[in-house]
């Protein structure tokens, strides 16, 4: 098994915390195992391409106070066949003039000798930063959010 590990940072106009409690309130979301602490598998459903899809996450930890949240993709569209299991360690600071500056380190293990596709990795990143700035649109839009 291989392990490769990204970071990666983005910036938002939008406060840390208002920010972490938006990007944790998907409506689409049913445990399938837990009580929505760590440990807790999560089944996300969305519409993609037209098509209905799904991927499972794995709760790693919470940090409510320090604004940090660590989650695995376990299974689904979003995980590759060449994956065991994708984590992302994500946790929001405070950044200029009252925004957020977010931090992301995603840990990529393999089956096998198998190395990441690097234009699926491409492709995941464009798609979390489309959902990301989405939700940033949308606080922005509405500032009574809470």
């Amino acid at each position: 098994m291989g392990v490769f590990t990204f970071e990666d940072e983005i910036n938002s106009p939008v406060a840390p915390a208002t920010l972490y409690k938006a990007l944790d309130s998907f409506k689409s979301v049913e445990n399938v195992e837990g009580n929505g602490g760590p440990g807790t598998i999560k089944k996300i459903t969305f519409l993609e391409d037209g098509e209905t899809k799904f991927v499972l996450h794995k709760i790693e930890s919470i940090d409510e106070a320090n604004l940090g949240y660590s989650y695995s993709v376990v299974g689904g569209a979003a995980l590759p066949d060449t994956a065991e299991k994708i984590t992302f360690d994500s946790k929001l600071v405070a950044g200029p003039n009252g925004g957020s500056a977010g931090k992301l380190t995603v840990k990529y293990e393999t089956k096998g000798d198998a190395e990441p596709n690097q234009d699926e990795l491409k492709t995941g990143k464009a798609k979390a930063d489309a959902l990301f700035k989405a939700i940033e649109a949308y606080l922005l839009a509405h500032p009574d959010y809470n």
